[in-house]
Formats: C-alpha cells, structure tokens, sequence
C-alpha cells in the first residue's frame, strides 16, 4: 500500500464520528448498487436472448397450438414473450369454446390476458431499478453533507485557538472532501446503470407491445376464417 493511501486512510480513521458513518452508508450503497447492476445486467440479458429464440419460433410459420404445446410442457417457469404468448393463446382457445362468444370477443379476451402478463413482466424487469436511481440522485447530497459537518468541525476547532495555520485545517477539510469523493463515486456507476438498464427495458416493453398487437392480428384472421 502507498503512502497516498495510507494518508487517505488515515484520514478516514481520524474523522469524526458522523463523517464516518456518512462514508458507510455510501459504501454500503455503492455495494448495494454494483451488486442489483450485476444482477439486472444477467436478467435483462437473458430476457432478450429469450425473446429473441421466441421470436424466430413463432415467426417460422409453424403451427401455432404445436409451439404452445413446446412451451407449455417446458419444466422451466415461463417469462418474458413465451409467458405472454402462453396466456393470449389459452385465453384464447377456452374463449371459443364458450357459448355465443364471438371471434372478436375471444380475441379481446385474450389481449387483456396479455396485457396482465405483459405488466407483470415489466414489472420484474423494472425490479430494483428504483434503488438506483434512489443512490444516483441522492449519495451527492450524502456525502455533501458529511463534508459540510467535517469542515464545520474544523472551523470550529480554529476558533480555540490564537494563530490559524493552513497545516491545521488542512487535515479536517481533506477528511470532508472525501465524503463528497466517495458521494460521487457512489453516484455515478448508479445513474449510468439506471440509464442503461431503463432503456433496455424500454425496448423490450416495446417488443412484447409489437408481439401482443401482432399475435392478436393473427388470432383475429385465424378466427375469422374458421
């Protein structure tokens, strides 16, 4: 270890009470957020690479009640456009069989049961993308105020004594500043995740609107010509 980090560790030992806590509780939050980046940077991966495989299914022209039977009996817990797809055709197939119910009412029927799915899905891709955002825009202000509080301190202290020097406020103004280093250090990767990871949700919000809209066209022609 350097004489530089040692001096900024020092630093962090000597600070007051508040000031450190105030450094917790920003690595805490940058730990935190790394690890739901992580976590979201796998989940929307694997989302997209599903809806992808999907996609090139469904679009392959083969028969519909064959690929609902392929991802129906799938042992895994269906997600993303397969559970949207799971949902619109069986709502789909129990609304025909039901007395007087018109082709369009089936189709509607079954848009609405994509619709819940397609929030639900939305829904736990969104999951903890508020925390980000909670640490992008406040660790600044967190950590402002641990260096507010440290150089009040130190400003304070300069008050009991006769002559000031630069050597004597420099430590506790050093030991302020890196309460705002680390509230930005804490920010950022945090914004940058939210805005990354919200626009890949966004696109994939859009790709199961596409799909809803067009797999319900296709159950109304299909309807009508039976």
């Amino acid at each position: 270890m350097n004489n530089g980090d040692m001096s900024i560790l020092a630093l962090i030992a000597e600070a007051s009470l508040l000031v450190q806590l105030v450094m917790l509780i920003l690595v805490l939050a940058s730990v935190a957020s790394w690890a739901v980046m992580f976590r979201k940077h796998q989940m929307l991966k694997e989302a997209e690479e599903a809806a992808g495989r999907f996609e090139e299914a469904f679009w392959a022209g083969g028969d519909l009640s064959e690929l609902y039977r392929e991802v129906t009996e799938r042992p895994d817990y269906l997600e993303g456009m397969e559970a949207i797809f799971e949902a619109g055709f069986a709502e789909f197939a129990a609304g025909r069989g039901r007395p007087g119910q018109t082709p369009s009412n089936a189709v509607e029927s079954a848009r609405r049961s994509m619709r819940i799915v397609h929030m639900r899905e939305i829904d736990r891709l969104e999951d903890n993308l508020a925390f980000l955002a909670t640490v992008g825009s406040t660790s600044p202000y967190i950590g402002l105020f641990g260096t507010v509080w440290g150089i009040m301190n130190s400003f304070r202290a300069l008050g009991q004594v006769q002559q000031a020097t630069l050597s004597m406020v420099a430590p506790g103004i050093a030991e302020a500043l890196i309460a705002t280093a680390m509230g930005l250090f804490a920010a950022i990767p945090a914004v940058i995740g939210y805005n990354r990871y919200a626009n890949k949700v966004e696109r994939l919000e859009v790709r199961f609107d596409t799909f809803v809209e067009e797999f319900c066209s296709i159950l109304e022609r299909n309807a009508h010509a039976e």
